[in-house]
C-alpha cells in the first residue's frame, strides 16, 4: 500500500470507531450511508471519493 492508501485505511478505521460509539438516530443513519459509499469507493481504489465520503460521515456525526 502507498502512504496515501495507508492514511485512508486509518481514516476509515477511525470513522468506523466513531460511528460505532455514536448514539442511534438520524445522524448515525446518515453517517452510515456516507461510510458505505466510502467503502465502495475504497474498493474501487478511488482515494479522493473515499476521503470525501469519510469527511461527510464525520460531519454527520459531529
Amino acid at each position: 500500500m502507498t502512504p496515501e492508501q495507508n492514511k485512508t485505511a486509518e481514516k476509515m478505521t477511525s470513522v468506523k470507531a466513531t460511528w460505532d460509539k455514536a448514539p442511534a438516530g438520524p445522524k448515525k443513519d446518515a453517517a452510515l450511508k456516507h461510510y458505505q459509499a466510502a467503502e465502495k469507493a475504497h474498493t474501487a481504489k478511488n482515494e479522493a471519493e473515499t476521503n470525501k465520503e469519510l469527511d461527510a460521515a464525520t460531519a454527520k456525526l459531529s
